[in-house]
């Protein structure tokens, strides 16, 4: 049985303030922390979580300490990502999280290259999110949270409901959506579908890739 994947969107950092762009790695703001605290008390499988992913920029990584406690202060349950300073971030939103089941080792150091499958271009992404999905979809598991970027769950997903071009996404901060595999997913092909949703997925946008390639992008120099 593949797993089930809970995905979010990191809750409101610096930059998503007055459009701050410019700021490196921004952390959350206050009102982002309170927006994982409300995630926290609203998400119902906390016991159902095995495994924490997070995107290895500083305010995913915060969301995943401060919406997923009862998860991380769990024994055994490991968490991956990829910053220096990552068991800090982690144990001031867990403060009894176990340093030891930190992963660091998921993350290419190449990740912030810009070259080769981290090159801003449709192809590189499209290679870049279908790396993970047959990574996920080879997990023994049963489900899954990851949190990560609105633009990169879009492109994760193959799905682009709700999308919104002025904020980027669809997803609102903090938001979560539910997916599982594909009946006829392999692991050299695997593909999501919502759980719960009737409908076809919304492709995407005529014309959206430069825009969003570029949103992407922006994040990745802010976080070099």
């Amino acid at each position: 049985m593949r797993p089930i994947l809970y995905l979010v969107r990191h809750g409101q950092g610096e930059h998503n303030v007055n459009d701050s762009h410019h700021i490196r790695d921004p952390l959350l703001t206050e009102h982002g922390k309170k927006q994982c605290q409300d995630l926290r008390d609203q998400f119902q499988h906390h016991e159902a979580i095995s495994l924490v992913l997070a995107s290895p920029l500083k305010r995913a990584i915060q969301t995943a300490a401060h919406a997923f406690p009862p998860v991380l202060e769990r024994r055994q349950v490991p968490s991956s990502c990829l910053v220096r300073d990552a068991s800090g971030l982690i144990t001031q939103g867990a403060p009894a999280f176990n340093v030891d089941d930190l992963d660091l080792t998921l993350v290419d150091e190449d990740w912030n290259s810009k070259v080769g499958i981290y090159a801003p271009t449709l192809n590189a992404v499209r290679r870049r999110v279908a790396a993970p999905r047959s990574w996920l979809w080879k997990r023994h598991e049963k489900s899954i949270v990851l949190v990560s970027h609105g633009a990169f769950l879009h492109y994760l997903t193959e799905d682009w409901t709700g999308y919104d071009r002025a904020r980027g996404t669809g997803y609102m901060n903090c938001e979560y959506r539910q997916y599982e595999f594909s009946d006829c997913s392999t692991a050299e092909d695997a593909h999501l579908v919502e759980i719960g949703v009737c409908r076809e997925k919304v492709d995407r946008p005529a014309g959206l890739d430069a825009h969003v390639i570029h949103e992407i992008e922006e994040v990745e120099k802010a976080s070099a």
